[in-house]
């Protein structure tokens, strides 16, 4: 039976979706059905279909007590919205239900686990949050929390870890039939650890060792983890918060980790081998993966930034998008990331254009558009000589443009919105530091109404951003400093989300 709550979250949702016009909404990207949205959670495919559930406020467009909002699609791109999942209505959750999981357990009801959160007065007077982990089953729509929540306390904790920074479990069935997870938690230094645990039946768990620890090198607290073997590697995804920048490698703020290794026979123990950001862009955090029936691994991440979430006014009825689901691996001891490949079904006609000649700005006939699939190699027209810049520019008229741009002489890659219609002082400029092959560089843009996501020589590197740029804005034009020539290849994208 749900509670009372939840009932009236559902009636919410179901009243006021109604009154968000779908233009005003991206066309295959999925976003909050009403209010706020943030991490995606329970990542998985149950019962023939990918569920996603996602953070969610659904009384207004700012952060506030999460729920869990429930959708599921066929091929990741079109997506069903289906009644909100899970509302904080128990003493042990009472102020959010935050981020986790979701797996099929044997008997074949979906398990979710996730983070309960409870404000409990201290000794000093002020409140602070108590995090712990809890489960609920259901049957794909709806769920029953366990009688025995929580299932992991501040006792299954190690000594030193913090009870009020201990959460985002990220759940897995291991090939014996047992399951594992791993939980973010704050350590005695005040930094990051990453706490694994394993479970017989998956309502039982125990602690068995800290899989990694930042050790103050990547930010403070590591939130929303991940773990899983991809190409022979180990590979540990985390989104680490208050991050200090390195080089062009790691932003200020909120960002994204992984860190690749293996496993020692012996110990048993992590060992990294190297580490990398996720996305070099503005907007991305918070990734989950799951592996599909066709053995792929897909990850999705939450398309935004804690820190410019005042982007979007209240007249807005929805705030928070999710990525394109990105097919990822491991190549030249990296993690690669490609759009989907259920993306090309969207794909209209195909314009293109080979050796064009760019020096200065070019408009090519039939390039433009806001939900567009983009393909553009760009190489120096005289090799001896080179370039000194090349800039795509997008969701463009005479007021406005959002701009990618790549500078050879210092391989450095940006991404620029400033120009796109925001009235805030947020990012509106990320740098990072690619590789170009003598020059050559590729870049595929995949536009979608209020975003664009950039990914680099197939895949090597992605640029993530979000953009609120007035739709009637759809020019798009290439530009060089020193002669180019570039080959474009483009497809509008059709589809709708719900």
């Amino acid at each position: 039976m749900s509670s009372q709550t939840l009932r009236e979250a559902r009636k919410y949702e179901e009243v006021y979706e109604k009154m968000i016009p779908e233009e005003e909404r991206p066309k295959f990207h999925l976003s909050a059905r009403v209010g706020w949205m943030n991490d995606p959670n329970g990542f998985s495919w149950y019962k023939g279909e990918y569920h996603l559930f996602y953070q969610y406020h659904p009384y207004s467009t700012h952060w506030g007590p999460m729920h869990w909002a429930h959708a599921v699609s066929s091929d990741l791109l079109h997506w069903k919205l289906l009644p909100a999942a899970l509302a904080p209505d128990e003493i042990y959750d009472k102020d959010g239900c935050f981020s986790g999981s979701a797996l099929e357990l044997g008997d074949g009801r979906q398990l979710l686990m996730y983070t309960g959160v409870c404000k409990e007065r201290q000794a000093d007077g002020l409140y602070r949050e108590i995090q712990t982990q809890c489960l609920a089953v259901g049957d794909g729509v709806d769920y029953v929390k366990y009688d025995g929540n929580p299932v992991l306390t501040e006792k299954d904790v190690p000594e030193g870890g913090s009870r009020f920074d201990f959460r985002d479990p990220k759940m897995w069935k291991n090939p014996d039939g047992t399951y594992s997870c791993v939980v973010g938690n704050r350590p005695a230094d005040g930094s990051g650890q990453l706490l694994l645990y394993k479970s017989a039946d998956g309502f039982k768990w125990e602690f068995q060792r800290v899989l990694a620890a930042n050790r103050n090198r990547f930010g403070r607290m590591w939130e929303c983890p991940d773990f899983f073997e991809l190409d022979g590697k180990k590979v540990v995804l985390t989104s680490p918060q208050d991050m200090l920048p390195q080089g062009f490698e790691y932003h200020n703020g909120n960002g994204t980790l992984c860190l690749i290794g293996h496993m020692d026979p012996e110990s048993g123990a992590f060992v990294e081998e190297a580490n990398q950001s996720v996305d070099y862009g503005i907007d991305f955090y918070a990734p989950q993966t799951m592996r599909t029936p066709d053995g792929r691994r897909i990850m999705i991440g939450w398309m935004q930034n804690w820190d410019t979430c005042d982007m979007r006014t209240d007249e807005h009825r929805w705030y928070g998008q999710m990525s394109i689901p990105r097919e990822i691996r491991i190549r030249d001891g990296r993690l690669w990331q490609e759009p989907i490949r259920e993306l090309e079904s969207l794909r209209g006609e195909k314009v293109e254009y080979r050796q064009e000649f760019v020096n200065g700005e070019r408009e090519l006939k039939g390039v433009k558009g806001r939900c567009v699939d983009l393909t553009v190699t760009v190489r120096p027209a005289d090799a001896e000589r080179g370039y000194r810049k090349f800039a795509v520019r997008f969701a463009q008229n005479d007021l406005y443009r959002t701009s990618v741009s790549y500078h050879p002489a210092e391989s450095v890659f940006k991404i620029d919105r400033k120009f796109s219609g925001s009235r805030r002082a947020v990012i509106h400029q990320r740098r990072s530091q690619v590789r170009d092959r003598n020059g050559e560089i590729k870049l595929r843009l995949i536009l979608d109404r209020f975003s664009a996501e950039v990914f680099i020589n197939d895949g090597e590197h992605v640029v993530t951003s979000t953009i609120y740029t007035d739709l009637r804005a759809d020019g798009i034009s290439f530009f060089a400093d020193g002669a180019v020539t570039m080959d474009v290849e483009m497809y509008e994208l059709a589809g709708e989300v719900h």
